[in-house]
């Protein structure tokens, strides 16, 4: 090793996953009672060490494998959080994750393995260290590419109404969006095809059901909601 290096102080790195499914017109973040120490027994991200010829993003990925059973997840880096106190023991850069996964489908044995929960994102409880500063980064960057590319769809199911898509990007932005104004762009979206499948669990009459073609989205990536 290079005396360049070697004279360096050398620290751990980890990463943590924020991973947010819909549900019910609300988001949801899956959190984790933590099980050993320090902090044990109090609400945290779900995170890990990097390990030995691994990348962050690979780590990332399989932090969230083993808590979600789930591979080709959409995943986006949110930053790197360094300081010098952010985790009582020792001295720990963490470089953390945006997941979007739909909260239906994921391995529901390892996330109770993981003694991890689904909260809805109004009812958050204190997180450990810096994981609530990682949230609140998370939640502006997914506001931040939601309205441009369209990443909400990674929580929706494959088939789902327009009221399901407009809550999603209600809650999502926090706010309410016009239905005729909604419902008007949705239509200028070539990638965005209604099926003739009808969901009757909300009424007899029942709502259209649509999905999204990302093939037709790659060859005209317009959106902006």
């Amino acid at each position: 090793m290079s005396e360049y290096y070697s004279c360096h102080p050398k620290f751990y790195v980890s990463v943590d996953c924020i991973i947010f499914g819909f549900d019910k017109k609300e988001l949801h973040l899956l959190l984790l009672k933590r099980n050993f120490q320090p902090a044990q027994g109090e609400w945290s991200l779900m995170g890990g060490f990097v390990q030995v010829g691994e990348s962050t993003d690979e780590a990332a990925r399989r932090v969230l494998k083993e808590l979600t059973g789930l591979d080709n997840v959409y995943m986006e880096q949110v930053g790197a959080f360094g300081a010098v106190d952010r985790d009582p023991g020792e001295r720990v850069v963490s470089v953390a994750y945006c997941a979007l996964i739909n909260i239906n489908e994921y391995d529901a044995v390892q996330v109770k393995m993981h003694n991890a929960h689904w909260i809805r994102l109004g009812e958050l409880p204190p997180l450990i260290f810096d994981h609530s500063q990682m949230v609140e980064q998370a939640l502006g960057l997914m506001r931040t590419k939601a309205a441009t590319a369209p990443i909400g769809f990674n929580m929706l199911p494959k088939l789902f109404t327009l009221t399901q898509l407009q809550n999603l990007y209600e809650a999502i932005n926090g706010e309410p969006i016009d239905k005729r104004n909604f419902r008007k762009k949705v239509a200028e979206m070539g990638f965005i095809e209604k099926t003739d499948k009808i969901d009757k669990t909300g009424s007899k009459r029942g709502a259209v059901l649509y999905k999204f073609n990302n093939r037709v989205y790659r060859k005209d990536p317009k959106f902006k909601l």
